[in-house]
């Protein structure tokens, strides 16, 4: 059975994926180009895409874990994940450039909180 990270992240790269091919299809209409229907497929995933991941670590809370994809790829998506009793994803979010995740966390009644990133990444 998949774990839940396993799944939530099978779910942003197939989410990702549609985006991009409903923008295709989107720009190619109003181009003047007959509008065909994006059909799902499985190789509908981007050129080069890579998840890229930043395992957990106990950092203060409210501090940020700020993930980038390697070399020139940018990111398509990502994720967090807030570990400990009480613990709370407070952000998750692209940085300014676009080149990686950034992700905080608080753990209630603690002064620290596990936090984990997650990044889907293209060329």
């Amino acid at each position: 059975m998949p774990s839940m990270r396993t799944t939530a992240l099978a779910l942003a790269a197939t989410a990702a994926a549609t985006c991009l091919a409903t923008t295709g299809a989107a720009s190619a209409q109003s181009a003047g180009a007959p509008a065909k229907p994006a059909a799902p497929r499985a190789a509908a995933l981007p050129p080069g895409w890579q998840l890229v991941t930043l395992p957990n670590a106990n950092v203060p809370n409210f501090q940020r874990r700020v993930l980038y994809c390697p070399g020139s790829k940018r990111v398509l998506g990502g994720g967090g994940e807030a570990r400990g009793n009480g613990a709370v994803l407070v952000g998750s979010f692209p940085t300014d450039d676009g080149r990686g995740w950034i992700v905080l966390g608080r753990q209630i009644g603690y002064s620290d909180v596990g936090i984990s990133a997650f990044a889907i990444c293209a060329d």
